[in-house]
């Protein structure tokens, strides 16, 4: 099992002084962060082909392919967002591919959904679960949200106007499945939205702004711990509200040192509470505190093991392990934090 550092060598998960405002300038490549040790993130492995879950072709399926050629498969394209059900089958939002690619790992098999009834995906960028494993993509082209249930089927599209729901770029997504609630990020309306399983929209959050539990152009939500963290991407900051939209606090600004944002995309939490919070521009990981203390970060712009280019969305799933969307290198890498105890 590889250990990575922000070179992809040895990381080391470190807690950084708790002095409000106190960032660390980014280590230098290839060096351990010399601050004490609470963890490691160990390197997994990456998935960036369908090939490896596809079954082995037939005799026949070779003489059908032979005779009408070969069927057309997706790729992994540009991969976004990633999620996981309770069969630990791997989901992935691909709007390059213009699909949802479904891994199983056991037994290792492939499948993808292509699109609503007569409407096929435009640009998938969310994808969720509720607890039934019924599936939920948004697509911010085509402003709905489609659900189909765990084998693929089909159930409806959500977002259309002349039953009262209208989006404009639906793209983030969080499900409370206790509750039976969707929330959803509007990146167009600056707003987030809450849904019924259904779709009906029961309430709306913030509105324009750069002021509390105000959004420029909000990408991505995750509950954590009884909390409702968003990324609130153009204002360069996390936001933390309660389930039903009351602030809490925020953090981040934005800037060019480690602990500071410029182009924040995916967020997720681990078992202790810590959040992911993805960089696209500094294509690092970047975890805090759900206070908003940095704790440490990883990786680095390349296309090694660790190495990211444009990352875009992460979850979170059993056992800690993270899945991150290595979009422009056409891949998921998979790691996990593994906590060391004092």
């Amino acid at each position: 099992m590889r250990r990575l550092a922000t070179a992809c060598a040895v990381l080391t998960l470190v807690l950084l002084p708790g002095v409000t405002g106190w960032l660390a300038e980014p280590a230098d490549r290839g060096a351990e962060l010399s601050l004490p040790v609470h963890g490691t993130i160990d390197y997994l492995r990456s998935i960036d082909s369908v090939r490896e879950f596809s079954k082995p072709k037939s005799v026949w399926s070779k003489m059908l392919e032979w005779v009408a050629g070969p069927a057309e498969t997706p790729s992994l394209w540009r991969p976004y967002a990633v999620t996981q059900d309770s069969e630990g089958r791997l989901l992935v939002a691909d709007p390059g591919a213009r699909v949802v690619h479904i891994f199983e790992v056991e037994p290792r098999k492939y499948s993808y959904l292509g699109g609503g009834r007569r409407e096929p995906f435009l640009s998938p960028v969310g994808v969720a679960v509720d607890g039934q494993d019924n599936i939920y993509v948004s697509d911010s082209v085509r402003a709905r949200l489609y659900v189909f249930n765990k084998k693929g089927k089909f159930l409806r599209a959500l977002g259309d106007p002349r039953r009262g729901t209208e989006f404009l770029r639906p793209t983030g997504l969080a499900i409370d499945s206790a509750r039976r609630l969707i929330y959803l990020t509007d990146t167009l309306r600056h707003q987030v939205l809450v849904l019924d399983l259904g779709g009906a929209v029961l309430q709306t959050i913030g509105r324009r702004g750069t002021g509390p539990g105000e959004f420029n152009y909000p990408t991505a939500l995750t509950l954590s711990h009884g909390q409702l963290y968003v990324v609130d991407a153009m204002n360069f900051r996390i936001q933390a509200l309660t389930p039903d939209g009351q602030f809490v606090r925020s953090f981040g600004q934005l800037g060019n040192r480690t602990g500071t944002m410029n182009r924040p995309k995916g967020i997720a939490a681990d078992s202790d509470g810590h959040l992911y919070v993805v960089d696209a521009l500094f294509e690092t990981v970047q975890v805090f505190d759900p206070e908003g203390r940095l704790l440490y970060y990883f990786g680095a712009t390349g296309r090694g093991p660790g190495e990211f280019v444009l990352p875009a969305g992460i979850y979170i799933g059993p056992r800690d392990t993270i899945y991150v969307a290595d979009s422009y290198n056409r891949r998921v890498q998979v790691f996990r934090y593994r906590r060391v105890r004092p």
